[in-house]
């Protein structure tokens, strides 16, 4: 073909695109370039035989798994908690390991401590951290040999006398610790009083190996405040207190025979079978010795969870409890339980507690993956609210509205990251924001919508529409991007990114970019694939392309990569041919970085309306486009995004009137 016959079809498309005048001219203000929105997208980490490019784990992944097994006792006249553990490793990577890599994450509460430095408030209470009496390797033949170690602030390394063999190489590790339990929620445990005594609640309480896996190897950062990563395995645990302290802990209470009554056994086993909660310890007889099996000595509580990430408990003689059955799918069930000082009782506090956790755990279960554990249990304290498996922390001043979507979110925790096992380390938003994001329908279901829509500070700072609630971070020319490292993020960014931006993102690929009947099944199966594992910020994005069938680059740029501004506007509205009986002429603008899909509202001088729907795909070459609205009647304006349901920072262009 030559050169003439290539030019003349260029040359005709050429001027039949500028005298169609469907392309209209570019805005002086716009700072929106298509070919830097919509360029092919590089994910953070690359596919490989370990992550597979749809998102799933690749054929060669692999992970590695942690066995606990702890005996440990409390005083808490001198609030020590004093524990022997073995953990049985289990190397699944094709490394051989020289050494194993713990977190002793006590240490953060020395004065020396990282985390002490890395906060914007200074900690009032120091304690000496972890004492480490001993540790030791168990050999195949069963003999014990002293292993070396060393300490690094939160982080303990040990140095094996022989490499642990990849593939499937497995030792014990026993080691003997104590430490002093702080008076002041500094990391993620305390002590704190109440009318009754004082309430324990005890994580972060043994050391735990750190996560060694293919996108970092050792994963050894300390502990600075922003939560865990952790391996998967079996804990049985044992805990030691005063025989007039109940124990309320992670996972199955193995020898209820032991450590409670014949009245709240059962109390117990009426709540197993019971929707309406049940008191299992009432106000009234906290105080009593009589709901103790014994008035003197020690008692030991012994309990167990499997598959699990970590394992914690609360203790206290303090506690009002009581219970209810949970709904699970396929027939199974629950026992949802709460656990609260006596100032804390009542239908406006936590004695709706035990209803707001059965209500959202089976919500939950229904709409994206059954509950793993037996039970559910929240135990009110001095934290703010703080999630682990089958247990959460929450404040025991909270009531009605606010402790509800406190503990819906708590427990929400258990789909992400106790289920989806993300770095909360590294990568706070998979945890938090997606969490957050589940809370908002968990709000509309629940009751009938007795505290619904969400709005609570993590979802809309303000209290206002979301949509126009995140322009304030999408403006802030300070804010961190989503993909920033979670240490790195300030604390007055941590709920309006972490939380907010992060869930605000998820609403808009379901409600606005992908739609319910693609987005769900994609969320519910990405939950599934990825169950006790461990994805990063590009399986995530890889999956959720896949399995929806949309190149979402655009999307992970400007909304994850960046802090990008959405800013569309209609520009100019005229009848087609200067007759409105041919219909409209729309010409809209997208005048910055972010691109959406939006509603172009066309309002007729009858008062009839119409509705055009506008694909990303308008803005892939052009920064302003114009749209014919078929219609036979004069228009008396055009609005784009007529319900604030994307984050448009400007909306004073949004309306053209016609004049």
């Amino acid at each position: 073909m030559s050169r003439l016959t290539l030019l003349r079809p260029l040359a005709a498309a050429l001027l039949l695109a500028s005298s169609a005048g469907m392309a209209a001219q570019t805005p002086s203000t716009s700072n929106y370039d298509p070919l830097q929105t919509f360029a092919p997208y590089v994910y953070p980490q690359s596919a490989n035989a370990y992550r597979a490019s749809s998102g799933m784990p690749g054929p060669l992944f692999w992970q590695n798994h942690a066995d606990y097994q702890i005996k440990a006792s409390l005083d808490p006249d001198t609030r020590k908690l004093t524990g022997e553990e073995i953990i049985t490793y289990t190397n699944h990577s094709p490394d051989d390991l020289d050494v194993l890599w713990l977190q002793v994450e006590q240490n953060r509460y020395r004065k020396d401590a990282r985390g002490a430095f890395a906060d914007e408030a200074f900690p009032t209470e120091f304690t000496d951290g972890e004492h480490i009496a001993s540790v030791a390797i168990e050999g195949a033949s069963g003999t014990l040999q002293k292993a070396e170690w060393v300490i690094s602030d939160t982080r303990m390394q040990v140095r094996l006398p022989q490499p642990l063999k990849a593939h499937d190489g497995k030792l014990r590790l026993h080691i003997s610790y104590s430490y002093t339990v702080p008076g002041e929620f500094g990391g993620r445990t305390d002590v704190n009083p109440s009318k009754n005594g004082d309430i324990f609640e005890i994580a972060q309480w043994y050391p735990r190996m750190c996560v060694y896996d293919d996108l970092r190897g050792w994963t050894t950062d300390p502990y600075l405040n922003n939560e865990f990563y952790l391996e998967y395995g079996d804990y049985d645990y044992s805990v030691t207190v005063p025989w007039n302290m109940i124990v309320v802990g992670a996972g199955e209470l193995l020898n209820p025979q032991d450590v409670l009554t014949k009245t709240e056994l059962q109390r117990l086993e009426q709540a197993r079978h019971s929707d309406a909660t049940v008191m299992i310890r009432s106000p009234e007889e906290v105080n009593d010795p009589a709901t103790r099996p014994k008035q003197s000595g020690t008692l030991t509580w012994h309990f167990r969870i499997q598959n699990s990430r970590d394992a914690v408990f609360g203790a206290s003689k303090a506690y009002v409890w009581d219970a209810a059955r949970i709904n699970l799918p396929n027939g199974k069930t629950a026992l949802a339980e709460s656990a609260y000082p006596v100032e804390s009782a009542g239908n406006g506090a936590w004695g709706r507690a035990t209803e707001y956790v059965k209500a959202s755990t089976e919500y939950f279960s229904k709409q994206w993956y059954p509950y793993p554990y037996t039970v559910a249990i929240n135990e009110a304290g001095s934290a703010g609210g703080m999630e682990y498996p089958s247990i959460t922390f929450d404040a025991k001043e909270a009531k009605g509205s606010d402790l509800h979507a406190l503990i819906a979110h708590e427990i929400g925790h258990t789909w992400f990251p106790m289920i989806v096992g993300t770095d909360e380390r590294r990568n706070a938003w998979m945890d938090e924001g997606f969490n957050t994001f589940i809370d908002v329908y968990e709000a509309d279901q629940f009751n009938h919508g007795e505290y619904a829509p969400k709005r609570d500070p993590e979802y809309a700072p303000g209290g206002g529409n979301p949509a126009d609630e995140i322009v304030k971070v999408l403006t802030d020319p300070d804010a961190p991007a989503l993909l920033s490292r979670a240490d790195q993020v300030q604390e007055k960014y941590r709920h309006p990114v972490t939380y907010f931006k992060s869930a605000y993102g998820l609403i808009l690929l379901r409600e606005q970019i992908i739609g319910p009947e693609r987005f769900d099944p994609a969320f519910r199966k990405y939950i599934q694939t990825w169950a006790y594992k461990h994805p990063g910020p590009s399986d995530f994005f890889r999956f959720m392309e896949s399995e929806t069938g949309e190149d979402l680059g655009w999307f992970w740029r400007g909304w994850y990569q960046h802090n990008w501004q959405l800013d569309m506007a209609v520009q100019k509205v005229t009848a087609v041919d200067g007759d409105w009986r041919k219909g409209a002429q729309v010409t809209v603008a997208n005048l910055n970085k972010l691109v959406m899909p939006a509603t172009l509202e066309v309002v007729y001088t009858d008062g009839s309306k119409q509705d055009i729907r506008l694909p990303v795909e308008t803005w892939m070459q052009h920064r302003s486009y114009t749209i014919r609205a078929d219609g036979n009647k004069p228009v008396k304006s055009v609005t784009i995004d007529p319900r604030h349901l994307i984050p448009d920072v400007d909306r004073s262009n949004n309306t053209f009137t016609v004049k």
